[in-house]
């Protein structure tokens, strides 16, 4: 076909809301973002923290007014299911590393569970070279694909939980659910030490980020088998991503001046963070925090987008209002 006879392209326009996506696997986080994007028509898009390529699982993208509260994902506890090769070690501790060492395993169910025990809780990890981590302005996986290993400090992180879900011979499935920051594959390789076999990564499935989980995403297959007002209808509010925070709820004269930054008097308790509702029933304004008696404004929409994002499916988790009052 030649490039006249084409047909046009589509041009691109403001979406918003946030779609969870099942990222497939050998998919990069970007190499997702792009094509729904591209689905979506949409101007704006990011996504909120790398999933690894080997990994598949829950994604969330955020589009439009959306991106404003991306970070809330990214600092979100995460779940994952993973599947660990106990008396191997590989280099970088996944199935595409060179294998360093091959082991006998003599583990025992009150051996696997002392280990997890001594790994749950907050423990310090030393930051895997195949990571997004950045040194002297490059990401530390640049590093490892030339050869170079570069000094890492240990981070301290949470594991809050981990459990055995089942064991195979050598292979051992686990699910954990960790803070931000905390790397599976060296809390595989830890978990192996721990035994004294050694293991590596051999599958791994997030399940959860926050409050949204994976059995609401979509697959790109079945995304791209919907009509166009059909994907657009998988768009969930921004808010969503929110979910676990208390709700105030203003009035609309201090809706309107909240949505241009300023603080409002309160009697909601202090707190670190909260979203923000106006008086329509699925008006969220933004987030905020709550200290000293004033509801200090955090990210804000602006008024058309909240008009906008009206429109969108409400979020389920009820809104508690709290009584704001004019300072």
């Amino acid at each position: 076909m030649s490039a006249s006879s084409r047909p046009p392209r589509q041009p691109r326009r403001a979406v918003h809301g946030v779609l969870l996506l099942d990222k497939p696997l050998g998919w990069s986080s970007n190499d997702a973002l792009q094509k729904v994007k591209g689905m979506l028509r949409a101007e704006k898009g990011g996504h909120t923290g790398t999933l690894d390529p080997l990994a598949t699982g829950l994604l969330p993208l955020c589009f439009g007014a959306a991106t404003k509260f991306s970070q809330a994902s990214l600092d979100a506890d995460k779940t994952y299911r993973a599947t660990l090769r106990l008396g191997v070690t590989r280099v970088g501790g996944d199935l595409e590393g060179a294998v360093l060492e091959t082991r006998p395993v003599a583990v025992d169910d009150a051996a696997l569970a002392a280990a997890c025990a001594a790994l749950t809780g907050s423990i310090e990890q030393l930051p895997p070279m195949q990571s997004a981590l950045k040194h002297e302005g490059r990401a530390l996986y640049e590093y490892a694909r030339a050869g170079v290993e570069v000094e890492r400090l240990p981070r301290r992180v949470q594991v809050h939980r981990l459990d055995i879900v089942g064991r195979q011979h050598d292979d051992l499935e686990i699910e954990v659910c960790v803070s931000k920051g905390t790397y599976v594959r060296t809390l595989a390789e830890d978990l192996g030490a721990a035994l004294g076999c050694g293991a590596h990564l051999i599958a791994l499935r997030r399940l959860a980020s926050g409050p949204v989980g994976v059995d609401d995403a979509i697959t790109i297959e079945a995304l791209q088998a919907l009509e166009p007002a059909e994907r657009e209808s998988r768009l969930l509010p921004p808010d969503v991503l929110l979910a676990g925070w208390p709700a105030v709820r203003l009035a609309a004269d201090e809706a309107a001046r909240f949505l241009t930054g300023l603080r409002r008097r309160t009697e909601a308790r202090d707190c670190e963070a909260v979203r923000v509702y106006g008086p329509e029933p699925h008006a969220f304004l933004g987030s905020a925090h709550v200290k000293g008696g004033e509801l200090i404004p955090g990210r804000l929409l602006s008024p058309p987008e909240v008009q906008a994002l009206v429109a969108i499916a409400p979020l389920s988790t009820p809104v508690s209002p709290h009584p704001v009052s004019t300072p």
